[in-house]
């Protein structure tokens, strides 16, 4: 018997979003009108139960989707032309490939580019290589976010059996990342683990996220993060290497602010200790300079590992630090 449903799990980029833009995203082909029924009928569902449009997803949760037949005139009329894209765009793409393969791409992203579009985004990353189909043989796939002021290493899927594949080593925590970033201060301990849920912040513009406070259970999001000093700079600032055990928005500036050293130039969480290091002082100092992870496919370990970016490798040469650390 033809199996007649597929179940997709949420990965890290769709936590968080509403249930049709998630679809939207998946199945740009798919009319709003037959989504809506869809999931009115409770055809598509999400861990088993009915949802509505507007239900936001989690990391982890299962997706109930049906093989539904496209009408070919509808589709077609529904799929918005591929944008055009310049060659400055082209080509700044194609500079930020750390890693490539018949399955994955894996990018160096630059600092104060988003990732995906929102409000007021129009120039995104994902946008940019929908018009690259032709280069890639794909589109390829979002499976984790960075925001858009942190820089470093990307990993996208190029095939919706590859994402699948890539959610599941995160779940199982087989995907290793590791970033390096400037705070104030000192911790101490110099290494450890921080362990706290966090909820966002109600009437903060921008999706600030804080601390789960006693009575939050049901909305806080559990989020480990390991650290470790590597070096200290007059004891004044610290660069550390930060290991995101979960994967939660904002989880690592969030963390850093609750243990009372925030990254420096995040001016979401870092508002009271100004640290003047010249001008990238305002800048976020937060990289993601690690990716280890069994291949999807092969299983064989991939290991990729991203530059620093401009501001930050001038902080560290004034600084005095060296990018030749672990």
């Amino acid at each position: 018997m033809t199996k007649s449903v597929d179940i997709l799990t949420v990965c890290e980029e769709g936590h968080q979003q509403r249930l049709d833009k998630w679809f939207k995203l998946k199945y740009p082909e798919l009319t709003h009108s037959r989504l809506q029924k869809l999931i009115r009928t409770g055809q598509i569902r999400v861990n088993s139960k009915r949802v509505r449009s507007s239900t936001r997803l989690e990391e982890g949760q299962d997706v109930r989707v049906p093989r539904f037949k496209l009408d070919p005139t509808k589709a077609s009329n529904n799929v918005k032309a591929l944008p055009h894209i310049n060659v400055k765009d082209y080509q700044l793409i194609e500079s930020m490939i750390l890693f490539e393969d018949e399955f994955i791409l894996v990018l160096n992203k630059p600092f104060g580019m988003a990732v995906q579009g929102g409000t007021g985004t129009r120039r995104h990353i994902d946008g940019i290589l929908t018009g690259m189909t032709d280069r890639f043989g794909c589109r390829p796939r979002l499976v984790h976010r960075l925001d858009r002021d942190t820089t470093g290493v990307l990993l996208l899927a190029k095939s919706r059996n590859t994402a699948a594949k890539i959610c599941q080593a995160f779940q199982t925590r087989s995907v290793e990342k590791l970033y390096w970033a400037l705070v104030v201060g000192v911790p101490r301990p110099t290494s450890g683990t921080i362990e706290a849920a966090l909820v966002k912040a109600p009437g903060i513009s921008g999706d600030k996220i804080r601390k789960a406070q006693r009575g939050e259970q049901k909305e806080a999001m559990h989020a480990t993060t390991s650290y470790s000093v590597v070096e200290l700079v007059a004891n004044k600032v610290s660069w550390v290497s930060l290991k995101p055990l979960t994967g939660r928005q904002h989880q690592l500036r969030a963390h850093m602010d609750i243990i009372g050293h925030p990254i420096i130039g995040d001016n979401k969480y870092n508002t009271q200790q100004v640290i003047n290091l010249g001008a990238h002082s305002a800048k976020l100092h937060l990289h993601a300079r690690h990716l280890a992870m069994p291949h999807p496919h092969t299983h064989d370990r991939i290991e990729v590992t991203a530059p620093l970016s401009n501001h930050m490798l001038e902080t560290w040469k004034m600084l005095g630090l060296s990018v030749k650390a672990p």
